[in-house]
């Protein structure tokens, strides 16, 4: 399932960058508990709600994947389940 930009305690940054940030730290942490991590993802599918969005997540994306990345689709959608949220990111891991 997609991971959204939230925190433990239920705090969402306002950047789209730093929602980012956060999608790909949760889904390390997730990863972390099988043993993988951001290095086993093979394939990512990521969602903004808007195109203003889409370089912070980009800029965000290639700064923590080295060549070569892991396949990529990235899709300008009308929204999430909470306005707040601006990135989502899904990620399939090969370990």
């Amino acid at each position: 399932s997609g991971q959204v930009a939230i925190t433990a305690d239920d705090q969402i940054p306002e950047e789209a960058g730093a929602q980012a940030e956060l999608c790909f730290r949760n889904i390390e942490a997730i990863l972390g508990e099988a043993g993988l991590g951001l290095r086993d993802i093979v394939r990512i599918n990521a969602y903004v709600t808007d195109r203003a969005h889409l370089r912070p997540y980009m800029d965000v994306r290639d700064r923590l994947f080295s060549s070569p990345a892991p396949a990529s689709t990235l899709m300008i959608v009308s929204g999430f389940a909470r306005p707040e949220f601006k990135v989502e990111v899904e990620a399939i891991a090969a370990g």
